[in-house]
């Protein structure tokens, strides 16, 4: 099981530059992937997506690349002719608004296009550079959200033992249900007829109140969601998405038996097992 949410920085130092990756992602329904590269490097984006998109299936990630240069051999070059033509033209201003004072030279080589720096960026060496810590940066990054996987996944299972103990509960009080229903309708019985009473009478509405109120269903398919939810916790590597679906089945479980309850005992237990399964719907959010 894996975190929706990690976080990993990497840096290495080279003699002229320094390359920094970092990795952070949070929760999201999907995969919500963003590559923040220098803009000279942005046709290296697909390369690192995909590397992501093989490792990560859901949460919203993003990736910083992040080049400090140390030294360089950028070029510059200056168009005199431009220069000279910026200078005629700011001295013939000069002299029509009757300014006598020296034009600067700043003034003059600010202008566009009088100064133009020239890199040449290769970027396959760019690339070779950036690899090394992107591919640290990314391993930490799974490393990171598969070790919060693990919390996760812990406390899902307690959750679910919590639930499975609800659940045994209501299967264990149900043969309880037909006595305390025949104890309660011979009361009534008693109070209006005095011992006088039909024991067949009092079957058929035990029984019509069973059909009523029985729970026996809702247990039945309670378990059986309880049991595919364990077995997503323990055997599916990215449960999150079933996870969800198994929550809204075992809710509307317990509503059912909640809405069906003439027992002080079972609402008790009922509230507990709703707390249970919003705190693991809850933490299913978390799960890729």
């Amino acid at each position: 099981m894996t975190s929706m949410t990690g976080y990993s920085y990497s840096e290495k130092n080279y003699e002229n530059s320094i390359v920094s990756v970092e990795i952070k992602s949070v929760n999201s329904r999907f995969l919500d992937l963003s590559i923040n590269l220098p803009p000279y490097l942005n046709s290296l984006e697909s390369f690192f997506r995909s590397c992501v998109c093989e490792k990560v299936v859901r949460g919203k990630v993003d990736v910083n690349i992040r080049i400090k240069e140390l030294s360089s051999d950028v070029q510059i070059d200056a168009d005199v002719s431009l220069a000279s033509a910026y200078l005629s033209a700011i001295k013939k201003i000069a002299s029509i608004q009757g300014v006598s004072q020296e034009i600067p030279l700043s003034l003059v080589i600010s202008q566009p296009g009088v100064l133009t720096v020239n890199k040449n960026y290769d970027v396959e060496k760019y690339k070779s550079l950036i690899l090394p810590v992107f591919t640290e940066a990314l391993e930490n990054f799974i490393s990171d959200r598969k070790r919060e996987g693990e919390n996760l996944k812990n406390d899902l299972l307690s959750k679910l033992s919590k639930l499975e103990e609800c659940a045994e509960f209501f299967k264990s009080f149900q043969p309880k249900m037909e006595n305390l229903f025949k104890e309660t309708i011979i009361q009534k019985f008693k109070e209006l007829l005095l011992e006088k009473y039909d024991e067949n009478r009092v079957m058929q509405e035990v029984a019509a109140l069973l059909v009523k109120y029985t729970i026996n269903e809702e247990i039945v398919r309670l378990s059986s969601h309880l049991s595919a939810m364990k077995n997503e916790i323990l055997m599916n590597a990215q449960p999150g998405k079933k996870l969800d679906f198994l929550c809204q089945e075992i809710n509307r479980e317990i509503n059912t038996i909640g809405s069906k309850n003439q027992f002080s005992e079972v609402s008790e237990v009922v509230i507990t097992a709703k707390d249970s399964i919003e705190n693991i719907r809850e933490q299913a959010k978390n799960v890729e």
